[in-house]
């Protein structure tokens, strides 16, 4: 069983945009920060970009980030670090940007790591206690990022749900920092590697922490084509079983019947079941039950049928050959050239109307950026068509020309 301190503790409060800078330095101490990360490492700030396109509760919010620099530094965490992953959808350059991140960081002379730059090494990881999955995802070996080793972290994830993990939050946020551009192959066994994931944590880091930010939370097909409800909450916890388990039961689910909470909790490696948790600042009793939903997009239903269903023979071919850019093709002009231009556009316009809306655009230089198609995927998606159609016509030309018998 792993100890540490604040296990089984979260912290909760409700907030406004006037106070949120104040709540989340309340929240950070009611929550144990200091017990749970040491003052002399660095502390990496996990910062989460799920869309380089700025969409309520899908990455952390700028106000988030702020808030916890400013708290940290204010005790006296004089070495900090911002911590960016890429993914095979996502420009995080650009997505730094768009959400407001990169003028926190700058506002507070935080610098950044991006881990996808070739400067980084990732070291072979030899656990101390067998893999749940990761050893036979990785038959060749486990790497992560060597410069992670040692230093302090602090999750910063969003109340939301996920289209494959029912919800996300911290223990999700490490998937992108500890797993190089291939940890798409782990799909099929996502809630055991997040416990794995959880495990590597507690071996490389001092101290762990994670800031979630509800204010704005999302519901339906998450991570990205959510529905949006303003819930002006946040949580903190030094354990990140717990808070991901407080988070699933204000959504509306039972956080033992999330296979990653459930073994988490069994492994000892943080406390899942909310009888056990102790919750300090807001009484979430009093909310009213927020009923979200566990959706699909069309773009999760094929990639739910390679893991899981009768694709399932061929996952090896389709994600893990020169064929899988078709799979990061399909998201990209899922969400990109149709979701956003003709759904996500118009929920983003709403949004803005409202307090945590006008707060965000208050950011930085006021402006936010809404993009219509994006003409990168637009460009794949006419190549991909072209070769398509060129293919077809091959073929029926070769049909065509065969002898008649």
């Amino acid at each position: 069983m792993s100890q540490f301190p604040g296990k089984g503790k979260v912290a909760v409060l409700k907030t406004t945009p006037d106070s949120i800078l104040d709540d989340i330095d309340q929240l950070m101490v009611l929550a144990g920060v200091e017990q749970a990360l040491p003052k002399d490492v660095t502390t990496g700030l996990k910062i989460n970009i799920s869309w380089q396109t700025w969409y309520p509760a899908c990455s952390t919010a700028p106000w988030q980030l702020e808030g916890v620099i400013r708290t940290l530094k204010r005790l006296g965490y004089s070495d900090l670090i911002g911590i960016h992953n890429d993914t095979v959808v996502v420009d995080t350059s650009v997505g730094e940007a768009n959400n407001k991140h990169r003028y926190v960081t700058d506002k507070y002379a935080v610098p950044c790591t991006y881990l996808y730059q070739e400067k980084f090494e990732w070291v072979r990881y030899e656990p101390s206690q067998p893999f749940l999955v990761l050893d036979k995802v990785y038959p060749d070996g486990v790497f992560i990022p060597k410069a992670l080793i040692g230093k302090n972290i602090v999750h910063l994830p969003t109340v939301k749900t996920h289209v494959f993990t029912t919800i996300t939050g911290a223990m999700k946020n490490a998937f992108g920092g500890l797993l190089h551009r291939n940890r798409h192959w782990t799909h099929s066994v996502i809630h055991e590697t997040l416990v794995d994931l959880l495990m590597i944590q507690r071996e490389i880091h001092p101290g762990i922490f994670a800031v979630m930010d509800g204010t704005f939370a999302g519901d339906g097909p998450g991570p990205r084509a959510m529905r949006w409800h303003e819930k002006d909450i946040l949580l903190a916890s030094a354990d990140q079983v717990a808070i991901d388990a407080i988070s699933a039961k204000l959504q509306g689910f039972d956080p033992m019947s999330i296979p990653f909470i459930r073994i988490a909790h069994e492994m000892g490696l943080g406390v899942g079941d909310p009888k056990d948790i102790e919750i300090v600042g807001y009484d979430i009793a009093q909310e009213k039950p927020w009923g979200f939903v566990q959706e699909d997009t069309f773009a999760s239903r094929g990639q739910k049928m390679i893991y899981h269903g009768p694709l399932k023979p061929f996952e090896k071919f389709l994600l893990q050959s020169p064929l899988v850019p078709w799979s990061y093709f399909a998201s990209n002009f899922y969400h990109n050239v149709y979701w956003y231009p003709f759904v996500g556009r118009k929920r983003v316009e709403e949004a803005l109307k409202t307090k945590w809306g006008q707060l965000f655009k208050n950011y930085g230089d006021g402006q936010v950026v809404m993009p219509g198609m994006e003409p990168a995927t637009v460009v794949q998606a006419a190549v991909g068509i072209t070769a398509i159609a060129a293919l077809l016509g091959a073929g029926l030309w070769w049909l065509n020309r065969r002898p008649k018998r």
